[in-house]
Order: C-alpha cells, then sequence, then structure tokens
C-alpha cells in the first residue's frame, strides 16, 4: 500500500524486524557469557572467530553438523524449551568424540514461523548451557523467522561444531581386531534418535499425556521425553588412547552406528542381555507392538555410544566411565566377519 512503512509490509509478508532484534539482544547475552580465552572478533559479526590450541601436533579440524529431530515437538507440546538446546551440543560433542577430537567451538540455527524471543532465548540458554560445560564458546549462529515453512509455534533447531585433534591420533576404526572387547556406556533415556515412533506410541498406542506417569518409571512423560541427550566427552577423553574405536549411537541404533567403524574383515558380536535395558524402551517396544530388529534400528535400548578397546583395557574405560558418573558394561567382542553387527544370545 502506498505509504506503508517498508518494515510494516515485511512484517504482513511474515517476518517481524523488531522481533528479531529483540531474540538477537537476549541471545548476544548468551553467546557472550560462553566466550573462552580463545575468543576473537565481536559478538554479533558476521562470523565467529576462535583460535586453535597450541598444544595439538599436526592438527586436524573435525565438524560436523545435526540436529535434535522432532524431538523438538515434544519440546513445543510442553512448554519447555531449554533443554532441546543442550541436546543439540551434547550430541554433537559425541559426533566428534568418536574421532577422539576436542570441541573448540559451536554454531546454531533456530527458525521457526513466528518468532517468539523468548522462546528463542530459552533454546539457545541451553545451547550456551552445553558450551559453557565443554568450555566451548558458542561463536554464533543464525535465527531465522520462516512463516512460509513452519507453522506458527514450530520451530527447529540444527548446529555446527568445530573439534581437533592430532592427526596420529585420531580413531577412524583401523585399529579394531579380532579379540577387541565392545564397552557400552549407558544412555540418560532416548537421546535425540527415534522420536517420530515415539511419538506415536507414547501418544497414540499408549494414549499418555505429558503430565502422566510413565508406565514403570514413574516420573511425568514429559520428563522422560525430553532427558537431556548425555555427553560422553568427560567419560571418553582421559582413556581415548585406550580405544580403538569409538561409535555414537544415533539414528540405526547400535547395529547402524557400530557398523560404521568395522573393518571389512571383523564383526561385531553383541551380547543379548549384557546390560539393563532401561524399563521405558520396553515400555515402548510392548505399547507399539514393535519387533526386537526395529527395537535396536531405531533406539539406543540404553547404550549411546559403544568403544572398542583391547580386552586388557577394558577396566580401564569402565573405571574412567564410572568416575564421570556414567554406568559402562562389555557388552560384546569383535570376531572375524564382514563388517556387519551380530546379536548373540536370547532373541539373536
Amino acid at each position: 500500500m502506498p505509504g506503508t512503512p517498508a518494515a510494516d509490509r515485511y512484517r504482513a509478508a511474515g517476518v517481524d524486524l523488531g522481533a528479531a532484534a529483540a531474540a538477537k539482544a537476549r541471545i548476544a547475552e548468551l553467546v557472550r557469557d560462553t566466550r573462552t580465552a580463545a575468543s576473537l572478533g565481536a559478538v554479533g559479526a558476521f562470523g565467529g572467530l576462535v583460535r586453535l590450541p597450541r598444544d595439538v601436533t599436526n592438527p586436524v579440524l573435525v565438524a560436523s553438523t545435526d540436529g535434535v529431530g522432532t524431538k523438538v515437538l515434544v519440546a513445543i507440546r510442553a512448554g519447555r524449551h531449554d533443554t532441546v538446546g543442550e541436546d543439540l551440543v551434547n550430541h554433537c560433542v559425541n559426533d566428534i568424540l568418536v574421532h577422539a577430537a576436542r570441541p573448540i567451538g559451536f554454531l546454531d540455527y533456530f527458525a521457526s514461523g513466528r518468532l517468539d524471543p523468548a522462546v528463542a532465548a530459552q533454546v539457545v540458554s541451553g545451547v550456551a548451557r552445553g558450551c559453557g560445560a565443554h568450555a566451548m564458546p558458542l561463536l554464533g549462529g543464525e535465527t531465522a523467522e520462516l512463516r512460509d515453512v513452519y507453522r506458527a509455534g514450530e520451530y527447529d533447531l540444527a548446529g555446527t561444531i568445530i573439534g581437533i585433534v592430532a592427526e596420529a591420533e585420531a580413531l577412524h576404526g583401523d585399529r579394531v581386531r579380532v579379540g577387541d572387547l565392545l564397552i557400552g556406556y549407558a544412555a540418560s533415556g532416548f537421546h535425540t534418535n527415534g522420536y517420530a515412533l515415539l511419538r506415536r506410541v507414547v501418544f497414540g498406542d499408549l494414549a499418555l499425556g505429558l503430565d502422566d506417569l510413565f508406565p514403570e518409571v514413574g516420573a511425568p512423560v514429559a520428563d522422560v521425553l525430553l532427558a537431556v541427550h548425555r555427553s560422553y566427552f568427560a567419560a571418553v577423553w582421559p582413556v581415548r588412547d585406550a580405544m580403538h574405536a569409538l561409535a555414537h549411537v544415533t539414528g540405526g541404533g547400535i547395529p547402524g552406528n557400530l557398523a560404521r567403524v568395522l573393518p571389512r574383515a571383523v564383526d561385531a558380536v553383541v551380547n543379548e542381555g549384557s546390560w539393563p535395558v532401561p524399563a521405558a524402551f520396553r515400555v515402548v517396544q510392548r505399547g507399539g507392538r514393535i519387533p526386537d530388529e526395529e527395537m535396536r534400528r531405531v533406539f539406543n535400548l540404553g547404550v549411546g555410544l559403544v568403544a572398542v578397546c583391547a580386552p586388557e583395557a577394558a577396566e580401564r574405560l569402565r573405571a574412567a566411565a564410572g568416575a564421570s558418573g556414567v554406568e559402562a558394561w562389555v557388552i560384546g567382542e569383535v570376531a572375524p566377519g564382514t563388517g556387519r553387527v551380530r546379536w548373540a544370545g536370547a532373541g539373536g
């Protein structure tokens, strides 16, 4: 319309510059709180700068990008937005940790249908908390309002992590040998995978509400579904030199992810019953009538990370995990094969 200010026309088209400015002001404070001695440049610049550590020989950068999937829909439904950001950081930390890399910087991407500065700030507060727990600066990111893509009240979240490792220390899986043991590290819940099926079973087949108690768990459904994805950095970092490979158990479960670090001449044999599968997984399997094989490929079943090591190193790895508050079990071994993950024992 003639005489209508450009900002008003932009708002009518779906972008509220005022809301964006308010969100960015709140987020800038969170970013400042994560800065470390390695941070360079100003908050709000076009790019985030971070110094490379000087204590790494022949440094190699390791980068990974991921999201938290439809777990955000549970957060939106619960009106609890301050945990999915921490999920995101921890997930990405684990993804580069499998290469024995330590994190040095993080970038987040938050997109919504209608930008609510308070919600955006809550989400990024979780990101900042996750970064702070790893002494890693939140270098910056993007906050987008996309009304033509997302419905009002919806948002999506993704992040990119940058890590560093000495070239000679990087883990690729090539050190795995027949006779090595598999060490499973306890998950803190469903982590960030399988939520499309999980939501269908919990809210559909079981007809549970967020405030209902999760059967056999005794905690509210919202608490169970929004439990933060565990970071394994503290459990792994002190003993990374004793590891032959690491696999972060995300989409694809143990079979899909452990296979990614196996040489072609070996198989990983996972022993059924070698760790306690948490009750929440059993409830979901019964409620959704999900076969064993599908459960293994969709959910972590209580194991969020698998390490491969020589038999003599197994107790050292388990002790380091216990010292960081993470339970770990010997869940199998490496045998001759063709690069597959096999299940042994009941239900094979």
